[in-house]
């Protein structure tokens, strides 16, 4: 089967950053569907990893976390899909990602693909919406109120792809207040499309532009990058006893800062269920369910903004290349081998 994947962490601008390869379909277990991929997404996941996580020598690494599908085949565990499911979902960072025509994944982190939507629009979706929704009602807990502050949130980085669909879950399954970031003319407008009530420049402080829209303090804050930078304005505008919650990677965080307005803050890493096993994996089978109903029904909009074809070394690397630029808009999809 074709299979993109690295083995050696390269600028992607040279040529064996990415490789195709030829290799055997991959094996599935009890618990796994056998999926035959046509589309993929992108994510700054993918980069992350191709940058720092070497494969043993002589070996390659498959990246790759977000796909639609046709199960193929099953293992004997598996309940609630029969083959010829067309499905998606975003898999597991321990796991072969879904940049191979074949891939094994656990059927409890799977899902049925939204009816209304083509293979491309769908595959934006798995990885951003269950970082999106785990985020809002897990981490951050929107539904139990934060006395005394004002029912808004505040997404640092509205017009990337966990940005956009959080902007849009927030719309429609809770009655905040949206505040989202953006600095360039087309990612204002974008995040307005999305569903934000205000938007507000990330260049520029964020405590004085919050505060100036006259809302009151914010009760929960999203940061998607750059969170060490943004802490001390962060403890500036959110109300006390606020809650905070991010999914990047700071080389260090002065938590400090938080102790004077009892601040919790929250890691979001979608891997976790599934790298854990955890008594609740099922739950993104669950919420992707209620992801693609809400596609289904016009609740939500797909956030693909780019799509490249065919899915090859040298379309990855150009979406690699964007990914890096900091500049994308909603998210990056290929489709057909």
């Amino acid at each position: 089967m074709k299979t993109i994947g690295f083995s050696q962490s390269l600028p992607i601008s040279e040529a064996n950053s990415l490789v195709e390869l030829d290799l055997p379909k991959p094996e599935y277990g009890a618990k796994d569907l056998l999926v035959e991929v046509k589309a993929i997404s992108v994510n700054p996941v993918d980069i992350k990893i191709r940058r720092s996580a070497l494969p043993e020598k002589g070996q390659h690494r498959i990246l790759g976390w977000d796909a639609v599908g046709i199960v193929q085949a099953m293992g004997s565990e598996v309940t609630g899909f029969k083959v010829g499911d067309e499905v998606y979902y975003a898999g597991v960072i321990n796991r072969p990602g879904s940049n191979q025509q074949y891939q094994a994944v656990d059927f409890r982190i799977v899902a049925l693909k939204p009816k209304s939507l083509t293979d491309t629009q769908a595959a934006a979706i798995p990885l951003t919406a269950l970082t999106a929704w785990e985020a809002l009602f897990d981490r951050l807990r929107v539904d139990h109120k934060v006395s005394g502050a004002a029912n808004a949130i505040l997404i640092i980085g509205g017009a990337g792809g966990v940005g956009s669909i959080m902007i849009q879950l927030a719309r429609q399954l809770t009655d905040l207040t949206i505040i989202a970031t953006a600095s360039r003319s087309e990612s204002q407008e974008w995040v307005k499309k999305m569903g934000a009530h205000h938007v507000i420049d990330h260049t520029k402080p964020l405590a004085k532009q919050v505060a100036e829209l006259n809302i009151g303090q914010p009760a929960f804050v999203f940061s998607t990058s750059h969170t060490d930078r943004y802490l001390p304005e962060i403890v500036e505008l959110i109300a006390p006893q606020g809650r905070i919650s991010l999914i990047d990677d700071p080389e260090a965080l002065n938590v400090l800062l938080l102790k004077r307005k009892s601040l919790s803050i929250h890691w979001e890493f979608m891997y976790t269920r599934p790298l854990f096993n955890t008594a609740d994996i099922a739950e993104q089978h669950n919420i992707l369910t209620k992801v693609a109903k809400l596609l289904d029904d016009k609740k939500l909009i797909t956030t693909m903004t780019q799509e490249l074809s065919p899915i090859s070394a040298e379309n990855l690397k150009k979406a690699h290349a964007q990914i890096e630029s900091g500049r994308t808009i909603g998210k990056l999809v290929l489709s057909n081998w």
